[in-house]
C-alpha cells in the first residue's frame, strides 16, 4: 500500500522474485540473511520470526518517500541478528483509552522497526479496559468515568497551546445519567483480534493487570475486595486490595484465568508497583495474614502476595513479570523483573544475582511520556543499557529493552504518536544492534532521512528541535536570527506579539536581523498541515553587566526544605529543615530524596563575554543571575535540559539556583560555557 505496488504470491520461485525460506537447522534466535542479486531477492531465516525481521530490513532499504516510482535497491548481502530477544513497547490504555484500530496502527509501526513485544497495560486506578466475563462490572462500571485531574491537565494544555492533540476524542465520550463520561474497553473478541493481528507481524502481546496496588478500578465496583469495604487513597498512591482475605486472592486468580485464555503469551505482567500499605497496617485481616505466615511486616505481606500469584501463574504454565518492586522478599527465580526505578541502582545486580531475568526499562531513558528536549534523542542513543559492574553470567540474564508510554497526559492517539516518534527509532537501534561502537554523528543523518517515511505513514511525530537556540539568547548591539533547521519539509512559523502561531503566522525562510529585545513563539508544522508543540525563546539585547572584584568567593549557601513542591518559588514560603555552607553546588549525603533545595552564591567569570548556562534537572529547576532568570526548567517532569545566555562582565556575579525532586530518582546538573565553547563551570551530576 505504501508504494502502490501489489506483489503476487507464488509457491514457485521465479527469477527476479522475492524468495522467503526457512533454514533447515534453524533455532530460536532472530537471525536472518538478506541476499539481493540481479536475479532476485532471498530472505532466509532460522524461524518465521527471523524471516519477518528480514522483510522489515528490506522495507527499510526501499525509498522513504511514499508512492516512490523507483523501488530499486543495490545488490547486497546482509547477515543479521538481534542483540536482545526482548524489544518492547508498553502502552497504558487505562488512564486514556486507545481503540483497537489505534493499537493496530502502533503495532504496524512497531513491526517496521523490529519490535517484538507489546506490553498492554489494561488496568489501573483510572480505568479497566478488558472484558472479564465472571466480573462484568469491571468494564460496565470502570470502563467509563467522569473527568478527572488527568483530563483537566490535558484540557488546560490544549487551551494554553491551542493543541487539539490534548483534547479527549469525542468518539470516547458519552452521556450517562445526565453526566458526560470518558472511556471505552475491549471485548474479549477485540482482544483476540489484536493478539492475532500482532502475531502476524511477529509481535507477542503481554497483558498487565496491575495488582495489589493501582487497583481502584476493580475496587470501585467490587469494594468487598478492599480492606475496609471501600476504595480510598493513601499518602501517595491508591489504597490496594486486601491480601488478608482469601476471597480476594480468589478474585485475582479468577481474573487472570480469563486473561490466560485470551493471551497465548507465556509471559504475563502482574504489575505490583507503588503499593500504599497504610490500610494493611490497620487491617485486622492483613495483620492476621502476617502473623499466620510468620511475616515480618507489610513489605513482607506484599512479597507473600506476589509469591502466591507467581505460584498460580506457574501452575497455569505462565511466567510472571513484575516491576522491580517484586524484588522484595524471596522472589522465585522464574519471575522476570522489569527495572524501571533508575534511582534503585542495585536492582539489576540484585535481580540477576538471584537468577532472575531482567528487562531494562529505566524511567531515566525509557519513559516516553516524559517531556522531551534537544538532548533527549542523543541521550537515549548513547544510553548503555547493561550496567558495567555486573558479571558475564549476570549479563546473560538481561532480556532486553522496553519503552513505556504512561498516559496520564496522553489524551489521544495523536499525542501518543507524538511522544513515541521519533524516540522509537532510537530505541529500535539500541535494542536490535546495541553496538558500543555506535556514533550519534553517523546515525543522525539516517534519522533525519527517516522523517520522510513517517510523513508517508501520517505519523503525528515530534519534529526535531532547533539546534543552538536557547530559552534566552543574548546579544550586544545587534544580531542575526538564524534558525538552521534540519527537516526541510517542516515549516517554522512564529509570532513576536505573544500569540500562538497558526498557519497564517510569519514563515521563517532566511536569517533576519534584530536590534532590540524580541520574544518569539515558534511552532512547527508538518507537511500535512498539522501543528506540533510550541517553543518559546527570547533574544535579549544586553550590555555586559559588571562583576564584583572579590579576592575569594564566599561559600555556596544551601537551604534544604524537606517538602514536596510543584514550583520552584514555592520554596520561598517553606521552613528550612537545614542549611549548609558548601565549596560548590552539590547535594550533601544526608539530604533525602524528598527535597526542595535553594542554592545562593557567586560565579566568577574570567572576562567580558556572553555565557551559556545549560541546566538539567528531574524534576524542576530555575537559575537566576543578578536576580534575573536565565533558565526556567520549572515544574514536575523527567530529565530535561534547557539553556539560556547572559552577557556578563569580568568578575563575580550572584546566583540563585532552585531545584526540587518530587518522586525520588531526580538529577541536577549545571554547565556554563563561554562563546568559544570552553567550560568555565560545571557541577558533578547529582
Amino acid at each position: 500500500d505504501y508504494y502502490g505496488v501489489t506483489l503476487p504470491v507464488s509457491d514457485v520461485h521465479h527469477k527476479k522474485s522475492i524468495l522467503l525460506k526457512l533454514n533447515e537447522n534453524g533455532g530460536e534466535k532472530e537471525r536472518y540473511e538478506l541476499n539481493v542479486t540481479k536475479n532476485g531477492i532471498t530472505i532466509a531465516g532460522d524461524n518465521p520470526a527471523s524471516v519477518l525481521m528480514g522483510i522489515q530490513t528490506l522495507r527499510q532499504l526501499l525509498p522513504v518517500a511514499k508512492n516512490s516510482k523507483d523501488l530499486t535497491i543495490p545488490q547486497l548481502f546482509i547477515a543479521d541478528s538481534a542483540a536482545y530477544e526482548w524489544r518492547g513497547i508498553m502502552l497504558d490504555v487505562a488512564r486514556h483509552f486507545l481503540t483497537k484500530e489505534e493499537v493496530m496502527k502502533m503495532l504496524d509501526m512497531m513491526a517496521l522497526y523490529k519490535f517484538n513485544k507489546f506490553h498492554w497495560h489494561l488496568s489501573d486506578d483510572q480505568g479497566w479496559r478488558v472484558e472479564i466475563k465472571q466480573y462484568p462490572l469491571l468494564t460496565e462500571a470502570s470502563g467509563w468515568r467522569t473527568f478527572n485531574n488527568h483530563d483537566q491537565w490535558c484540557f488546560d494544555a490544549a487551551e494554553r497551546d491551542q493543541n487539539n492533540d490534548m483534547l479527549l476524542p469525542e468518539s470516547k465520550l458519552r452521556i450517562r445519567n445526565g453526566e458526560q463520561e470518558y472511556g471505552g474497553f475491549y471485548t474479549q473478541d477485540d482482544i483476540r483480534e489484536v493478539v492475532a493481528y500482532a502475531a502476524k507481524r511477529g509481535i507477542e502481546v503481554i497483558p498487565e493487570i496491575d495488582m495489589p496496588g493501582h487497583f481502584t478500578a476493580a475496587l470501585n465496583p467490587y469494594p468487598e475486595n478492599s480492606c475496609f469495604g471501600e476504595p480510598g487513597w493513601g499518602k501517595q498512591f491508591s489504597a490496594p486490595l486486601c491480601p488478608g482475605k482469601d476471597h480476594v486472592l480468589e478474585f485475582c486468580q479468577n481474573v487472570y484465568r480469563e486473561i490466560f485464555e485470551l493471551f497465548p503469551s507465556q509471559y504475563v505482567h502482574l504489575g505490583a508497583d507503588e503499593v500504599e500499605k497504610d490500610n494493611w497496617i490497620k487491617c485486622p485481616d492483613c495483620q492476621k495474614r502476617i502473623t499466620d505466615n510468620n511475616l515480618e511486616d507489610e513489605k513482607d505481606l506484599q512479597a507473600w502476595f506476589v509469591g502466591e500469584m507467581n505460584t498460580f501463574f506457574e501452575e497455569n504454565n505462565k511466567k510472571m513479570i513484575g516491576w522491580d518492586e517484586i524484588t522484595y522478599g524471596n522472589l522465585s527465580k522464574n519471575a522476570t523483573v522489569m527495572w524501571w526505578r533508575s534511582w534503585m541502582k542495585d536492582a539489576v545486580d540484585k535481580s540477576t544475582t538471584n537468577g532472575n531475568e531482567v528487562i531494562m526499562a529505566p524511567n531515566s531513558h525509557c519513559y516516553f511520556d516524559y517531556k522531551q528536549d534537544h538532548k533527549t534523542l542523543q541521550n537515549l542513543f548513547e544510553f548503555e543499557p547493561v550496567p558495567q559492574d555486573i558479571s558475564t553470567e549476570q549479563r546473560k540474564l538481561i532480556k532486553g529493552l522496553q519503552a513505556n508510554l504512561w498516559a496520564e497526559s496522553v489524551a489521544s492517539f495523536q499525542r501518543a504518536e507524538y511522544m513515541v516518534f521519533p524516540r522509537i527509532l532510537i530505541l529500535s537501534e539500541l535494542a536490535w544492534r546495541n553496538d558500543t561502537s555506535r556514533r550519534w554523528e553517523e546515525f543522525y543523518p539516517k534519522l533525519v532521512n527517516e522523517f520522510t517515511r513517517l510523513d508517508g505513514y501520517q505519523i503525528n511525530y515530534r519534529p526535531l528541535d532547533l539546534p543552538d537556540v536557547h530559552f534566552t539568547n543574548t546579544f550586544v548591539g545587534e544580531t542575526m536570527v538564524t534558525w538552521n533547521y534540519p527537516l526541510p519539509q517542516i515549516e517554522l512559523r512564529y509570532t513576536t506579539d505573544g500569540t500562538t502561531p497558526d498557519r497564517n503566522a510569519e514563515l521563517y525562510t532566511e536569517p533576519f536581523q534584530i536590534t532590540e529585545t524580541t520574544n518569539f513563539i515558534i511552532r512547527y508544522f508538518r507537511p500535512d498541515g498539522s501543528a506540533a508543540d510550541i517553543f518559546r525563546t527570547s533574544y535579549r539585547k544586553e550590555s555586559y553587566q559588571p562583576g564584583e572584584a572579590l579576592a575569594k568567593l564566599p561559600s555556596v549557601h544551601l537551604d534544604w526544605h524537606e517538602a514536596v513542591v510543584r514550583k520552584c518559588l514555592d520554596m520561598d514560603t517553606l521552613p528550612v529543615k537545614k542549611s549548609y555552607e558548601l565549596s560548590t553546588i552539590s547535594i550533601p549525603d544526608e539530604v533525602s530524596q524528598t527535597r526542595a533545595l535553594c542554592y545562593t552564591g557567586f560565579f566568577d567569570f574570567p572576562e567580558d563575554d556572553i555565557y551559556t548556562f545549560h541546566l538539567n534537572s528531574d524534576d524542576g529547576s530555575q537559575l537566576y543571575i543578578n536576580d534575573e532568570i536565565v533558565v526556567d526548567n520549572d515544574g514536575p517532569h523527567g530529565s530535561v535540559t534547557l539553556s539560556g545566555q547572559k552577557a556578563l562582565g569580568k568578575g563575580a556575579h550572584p546566583f540563585k539556583l532552585y531545584y526540587f525532586d518530587m518522586n525520588n530518582g531526580g538529577c541536577l546538573h549545571l554547565k556554563i560555557v563561554d562563546q568559544k565553547g570552553k567550560v568555565v563551570f560545571e557541577t558533578k551530576k547529582m
